[in-house]
């Protein structure tokens, strides 16, 4: 990835950080592929490797055509989960469709597993950069 890419995304969380409202809420849908979504559709079951290939983007689902962006999670951990039932407890905006992820869990066989947090995401980035990209985010 190229400095100015990385840059362009540093600079679109921070964006959004300062208006997310305080306190945490817990939302559950399914990852989707934002284009899907847009248009109607669910991603197809059983596709979800060719259509994490053509999605750049995507959302939590959560009925309709109403979504959340998640800007502090990866897209390569949204996708990992395209088409399962997911509850993210993070911040809502008040102001986008959108919710910073404090963590993602999975629903399986009726129980809720965390497969991913910010806690987790910031150990690793010191573990192996030695310090977070955003500098203490």
């Amino acid at each position: 990835m190229t400095r100015k890419a990385v840059t362009l995304i540093i600079v679109a969380v921070m964006t959004f950080l300062p208006v997310l409202a305080l306190g945490a809420t817990a939302i559950e849908g399914s990852i989707q592929g934002f284009y899907c979504v847009t248009q109607g559709i669910s991603c197809p079951v059983g596709k979800e490797d060719p259509v994490a290939a053509a999605e750049r983007l995507f959302v939590l689902h959560v009925k309709d055509a109403n979504y959340y962006f998640v800007p502090n999670v990866d897209r390569s951990v949204m996708a990992r989960h395209i088409n399962e039932m997911v509850k993210i407890t993070g911040d809502v905006s008040k102001d986008f469709k959108a919710i910073q992820a404090d963590e993602i869990e999975v629903n399986r066989e009726g129980k809720w597993i965390k497969v991913w947090s910010s806690d987790w995401q910031d150990e690793i980035y010191k573990e192996i950069l030695g310090s977070h990209p955003l500098g203490g985010v």
